[in-house]
């Protein structure tokens, strides 16, 4: 009887919420302002900006320099949560290369280059994103990005 009471008052506060709207963004890490794209993505819902914009660069310090997509869920009682995703891996290969952008026609200029260890440290950052769970499977989707950006992978 005491589990069930528990499983009832978890529901209760947990389910009772209702969802007016998720928005997602890209932002710089450490750098949430309450200027577009925050402003505005998150004032159309009543949300707490610089609440946001506040916990989203305490939490994201730790990355500057780097763009990290959020996931925010706006509740009905203007309350919100956010989930961090990982940054893009054209950004990760980017640092990675020393570059700046990726090539205009990958196929025919190469603008950098990274090493297989590169690779993998790239691969395992984005595991949780990807949708395989196999190391040497996210390597070839990583693999597959780096070409297409112009970036060669060594041996």
């Amino acid at each position: 009887m005491q589990i069930e009471n528990i499983v009832f008052e978890f529901i209760k506060i947990f389910m009772a919420k209702k969802v007016i709207g998720i928005v997602k963004l890209a932002l710089k890490a450490g750098k949430a302002t309450p200027a577009p794209p925050v402003g505005p993505a998150l004032g159309q819902y009543g949300a707490n900006i610089v609440m946001f914009c506040k916990e989203y660069n305490a939490r994201t310090n730790d990355q500057l320099g780097l763009v990290v997509p959020v996931e925010i869920t706006i509740y009905e009682d203007r309350s919100f949560v956010f989930i961090l995703k990982t940054p893009p891996a054209s950004v990760l290969l980017t640092k990675a290369a020393g570059i700046d952008k990726g090539s205009g026609s990958p196929n025919l200029e190469k603008v950098g280059s990274i090493s297989q260890n590169q690779l993998k440290q790239i691969a395992v950052m984005k595991m949780p994103d990807l949708n395989t769970n196999n190391i040497m499977q996210a390597m070839k989707i990583i693999s597959g990005t780096a070409k297409n950006m112009g970036i060669q992978v060594d041996n």
